[in-house]
């Protein structure tokens, strides 16, 4: 079969299109899947280009999408035409976060392998159902991006119709959160370097916009956009270069969603201001299985489909990464074969 590797230590000039030995038939508890998209996130990026130190010949990518083609003995989850989606954390099936779930030693794509590849034969738990009539590639997008999305608006956030939510960016967790926002009743404000890029977000749905490239002080400017009362829910994706922004933002006894590490892994944090606030900041990866299974009946409800701004081939995931670091997308950059 053919799978995607990355020679160690890493590079997007160390990945490579190889046949290697085809899975076989599902064991006890496995089944059997033909993948046929992906879609890229930055914790893929950072294995492909080293930044996270990787096996020697791993198989990248922790979303997969595809069709069920076997089941083994013990399975009746899932069905021979079934189309499934991958889990971020397998071994979390649901309940809150548990020090087995502090790295990604069982993550596909990283401490595992991931789905790179044309089939895979993986535990019933490594996968969901994929929401009903939707193609490949709109569900490689729920494993990491959606999912994230999911958890830090409903699953931590308790989002209710009302609120108000700062997402900042344009990537495929912040475009997931303003669909996730509207459908539920909530306001939206978004930031983003574009004015373009802004117009396609309030047409999604979207209420208000803030450019940070000329609005440098944006969350006083949001704080501004609500009444002076601030916003309920921060999903905050930059980390520390934007977070005294997004706790200037929030309101007294908001919650805020510490996501991403765009701008770095380390920095200052205004720890006055936070407790002033009185808010809530909290680190996330992800979610369980159960929060994905409820984020897909929630999809299948609302009718919701994701943004998919490029669609690339397995054999040009380089260049595909390449893309997605040039921050020029909207939504989703997938891959599909």
């Amino acid at each position: 079969m053919k799978a995607m590797i990355v020679r160690a230590p890493g590079g997007l000039d160390q990945l490579a299109l190889v046949d290697l030995p085809d899975p076989g038939a599902p064991g006890p508890g496995e089944i059997r899947v033909a993948i046929h998209a992906t879609s890229l996130n930055f914790h893929d990026l950072l294995v492909a280009n080293g930044s996270i130190p990787a096996a020697d010949k791993r198989i990248p990518m922790a979303d997969g999408a595809g069709v069920v083609e076997a089941v083994g003995t013990g399975v009746t989850e899932f069905a021979p035409g079934d189309s499934v989606v991958s889990t971020f954390f397998p071994h979390w099936p649901a309940g809150p976060a548990f020090s087995g779930v502090g790295n990604f030693d069982a993550t596909p794509g990283d401490g595992a392998d991931g789905f790179a590849a044309e089939y895979v034969v993986r535990p019933a738990s490594a996968f969901t159902l994929a929401p009903r009539g939707w193609t490949h590639a709109e569900a490689a997008t729920i494993t990491t991006a959606g999912l994230t999305a999911w958890r830090a608006l409903v699953g931590d956030g308790l989002l209710k119709a009302g609120d108000t939510v700062l997402t900042l960016g344009t990537g495929g967790v912040s475009i997931a959160a303003v669909q996730i926002a509207k459908a539920m009743g909530a306001k939206v404000i978004v930031t983003s370097s574009s004015d373009e890029k802004l117009a396609r977000a309030m047409a999604l749905g979207a209420d208000q916009g803030i450019n940070y490239r000329e609005q440098a002080d944006w969350g006083k400017v949001a704080t501004e956009l609500t009444g002076g009362k601030g916003v309920d829910h921060v999903v905050e994706l930059g980390g520390p270069g934007t977070l005294a922004q997004s706790i200037a933002a929030v309101r007294v006894g908001g919650h805020i969603s510490l996501i991403g590490v765009l701008t770095g892994r380390q920095g200052d944090v205004p720890t006055a201001l936070l407790m002033a606030k009185q808010a809530r900041l909290q680190g996330l990866i992800v979610g369980n299985r159960q929060q994905q299974q409820d984020y897909v009946a929630a999809l299948e409800h609302t009718g919701l489909r994701p943004v998919l701004d490029r669609s690339f081939a397995l054999k040009d995931l380089a260049e595909a990464f390449r893309f997605q670091e040039s921050g020029s997308h909207f939504g989703k950059v997938v891959v599909e074969w």
